[in-house]
């Protein structure tokens, strides 16, 4: 099986597991308020259904449109935009005729159970597999830091010891990630030297990171062994080998990794003299990058090791919820470069989702990435957009606040806006990923 199709069917299985649940979060709560629920769909049945059965008053199937799913709740203005229903007088069974509180509850369901499950497959995560991280002992050789962050005081080798005077618990992924979506102040380090230092990190770093395009800033060093060798790159042409050391580039000696990919000319008019050493002998080789500046190398990653933290039934469960509570937290941090103009050119649609999932089967990595959408499910729709559960939940906090609740005919409105809003942004997230794959 294709390498695509492997995460395009762990795409809809995951988004089919949590649609499903999101919109049994609605579901519940509306027929224990004794509200009666028309539909319950998984996808969208514009014009017809690839499934449906009629159960009681409920009408279950399966649409073609995999755009999401719905529950149709009578006495509601939803999606479907059902204007003869709201024109009668109110029944004791709509949604309309509910106390407020009910209402409110009935809405923030699927939100509520998007969390729930993103914490309940994390538990269940940390406590099947642990969680691996890359601790300074792994780390033989220290840390390789790019030069931005030299300017700032950190050096090759250095190891990091705290993030704002307490101890990193995630490893060197947590460090990067703190950079880019936490306020960091300081950061105490040890050089290679011995000395430890605390470095002042400026105010704002986070965005510094993501114009320049820093994800990275810092990586474990590696000694310079070329580990892999991409077929038909120019040194793959050129005859380097796997195994071959780095001794030096355009005549500067290296020793680690990092050094070589800073001394080499990503130009691609630009020829690289490469000295290696092979079977005790030297050979040099003159390379040209290609058009992405790239001769086709890697490192030789093997002195690199990592530590698993393991937990116990009660640990997972307190853990998995602070996990989850921080990928809510990050999300939400991190969804403020939407609104910069590089981030509004790197949101994706279905295409960017896909990505996420590995072109093998991984059952561990399927649950991670399916709690990270739950989470992500839950972040975007208690915006407060009209068409979304954020939206339906403003105007039921507003109806609290002012004892006056806003008339239908502004709420079909609303609806309107709002599912137009959220048609656009669908559109433009597919179009980006449809620009990257035709042009990157």
């Amino acid at each position: 099986m294709s390498p695509f199709a492997i995460k395009a069917i762990q795409l809809l299985l995951s988004l089919s597991f949590l649609i499903v649940l999101h919109e049994l979060g609605h579901f519940i709560p509306a027929k224990i308020f004794k509200t009666r629920v028309e539909k319950f769909y998984l996808f969208f049945d514009v014009k017809f259904s690839l499934f449906k059965k009629k159960i009681g008053e409920t009408t279950y199937g399966i649409g073609w449109l995999p755009l999401g799913g719905y529950v149709k709740i009578a006495g509601m203005i939803d999606e479907s935009m059902d204007k003869e229903q709201m024109a009668g007088p109110p029944q004791p069974w709509e949604f309309r005729s509910k106390p407020t509180w009910q209402r409110l509850i009935i809405m923030l369901g699927g939100v509520t159970v998007n969390v729930l499950v993103g914490f309940a497959i994390y538990m269940g995560i940390l406590y099947m597999y642990g969680r691996d991280i890359i601790a300074n002992d792994d780390m033989p050789n220290g840390l390789a830091v790019v030069n931005e962050f030299k300017e700032l005081g950190f050096r090759d080798g250095d190891y990091i010891l705290s993030v704002n005077g307490a101890e990193v618990s995630g490893g060197l992924n947590e460090v990067n990630k703190f950079l880019f979506l936490r306020d960091v102040k300081t950061i105490e380090v040890k050089h290679d030297d011995g000395e430890v230092e605390s470095i002042s990190i400026p105010e704002g770093i986070g965005y510094e990171m993501f114009k320049k395009d820093i994800m990275l800033p810092f990586s474990p060093r590696t000694k310079a062994i070329i580990d892999t060798i991409i077929p038909d790159s120019p040194a793959s042409k050129a005859g380097v080998l796997t195994g071959d050391i780095l001794l030096s580039v355009n005549g500067k000696d290296i020793k680690y990794y990092n050094e070589f990919m800073q001394a080499i000319q990503g130009d691609k008019s630009a020829e690289n003299v490469i000295v290696v050493s092979r079977d005790n002998q030297t050979k040099t080789f003159h390379i040209t990058p290609n058009e992405e500046g790239h001769i086709g190398v890697s490192t030789f990653r093997k002195d690199i090791g990592h530590t698993t933290i393991e937990y116990s039934i009660g640990e997972s469960m307190v853990a998995g919820i602070g996990y989850g509570i921080d990928v809510l937290r990050d999300y939400g941090s991190q969804f403020k470069y939407v609104f910069t103009s590089k981030g509004a050119t790197s949101v994706g649609g279905f295409g960017a989702i896909g990505n996420m999932f590995p072109e093998t089967w991984n059952w561990p990595v399927f649950w991670e990435r399916t709690a990270l959408i739950s989470m992500i499910l839950a972040f975007m729709n208690i915006l407060p957009i009209p068409a979304l559960d954020g939206g339906h939940v403003a105007f039921l906090l507003y109806e609290m606040i002012t004892g006056r609740k806003p008339n239908d005919k502004f709420m079909e409105y609303a609806q309107m806006i709002g599912f137009f809003i959220l048609i656009a942004l669908v559109l433009y997230a597919n179009g980006n990923d449809i620009y990257r794959w035709l042009f990157t």
